[in-house]
């Protein structure tokens, strides 16, 4: 019995089972100790450091470097190209920016600028037509005021003379259609005859030659035509000569109209 105990003491294997808190035995159970077995050893020691060094990068192989603290990824150095470009094309922006400002200011001051050369040019015409019509006014003006004289030698024959005889007749009917012929023609070209009695006294058309006290007319009424006055669309040709009623007498109660004192 005690020799049973002793065998299996000896031998924990021999019954098949593996003993509770006991390692499992490995498939490859290390060898004996003996000569042979240290030799297996270092041949295993010796192909992992070959393996070790296999596995291990060559010096010159491209791979991280460590400087100090700080490591170089291919990630941060992307980042740190994205950050230049982005820094770049923010600066490329403000200067678009600054361009385009400028670009809106001169475009603007040629707005102006245009707007200005239309006005002046809008101005000059306007000043310039209406200095040509002032000229041509002027001009027939000039033309027009040596003819009057003619037309008023006209009127007064044709008031003062009074044919007899056939004869005259003839004669007095064809300076007549001259004179009709030339008022024609200056109504053409715009000349009217001013008809001033029953208007009252204006300094600006008329010229007054004489002066009549009346209680028929009202003060400063034309009572009569002296000189035919003649305008140009609104310009005079020539002042009309003219008699104006003045302030009429007061009539003074006498002993010889009784009746007039009494009323």
């Amino acid at each position: 019995m005690i020799d049973e105990e002793k065998q299996q003491d000896r031998d924990p294997n021999s019954t098949g089972e593996t003993p509770e808190g006991s390692p499992m035995a490995s498939e490859n159970p290390p060898a004996p100790a003996n000569s042979n077995g240290s030799a297996d050893w270092e041949l295993e020691l010796a192909r992992a450091y070959q393996s070790a060094q296999a596995d291990r990068p060559p010096a010159n192989a491209p791979g991280p470097t460590v400087t100090g603290s700080s490591t170089n990824s291919p990630t941060a150095d992307a980042a740190e190209s994205l950050k230049k470009e982005l820094a770049q094309a923010t600066d490329e922006k403000e200067a678009l920016k600054t361009q385009l400002q400028a670009a809106s200011a001169q475009l603007e001051e040629l707005k102006n600028q245009n707007l200005r050369l239309a006005a002046d040019f809008d101005n000059f015409r306007r000043r310039t037509q209406k200095e040509k019509e002032e000229l041509d006014l002027q001009a027939r003006c000039l033309t027009i005021k040596p003819l009057l004289p003619v037309i008023d030698n006209f009127e007064r024959a044709r008031s003062h003379i009074k044919p007899q005889t056939d004869g005259e007749m003839n004669i007095h009917k064809s300076y007549q259609s001259v004179y009709k012929q030339m008022v024609d023609s200056l109504k053409q070209i715009g000349v009217s005859p001013m008809r001033p009695e029953g208007e009252q006294f204006d300094p600006n058309l008329h010229e007054a030659l004489l002066s009549e006290p009346t209680d028929e007319h009202e003060e400063g009424t034309i009572i009569q035509e002296l000189e035919r006055g003649y305008i140009l669309g609104d310009r005079v040709l020539r002042h009309a000569k003219v008699k104006v009623a003045a302030a009429g007498l007061s009539v003074v109660a006498s002993d010889e109209n009784p009746d007039s004192s009494e009323s």
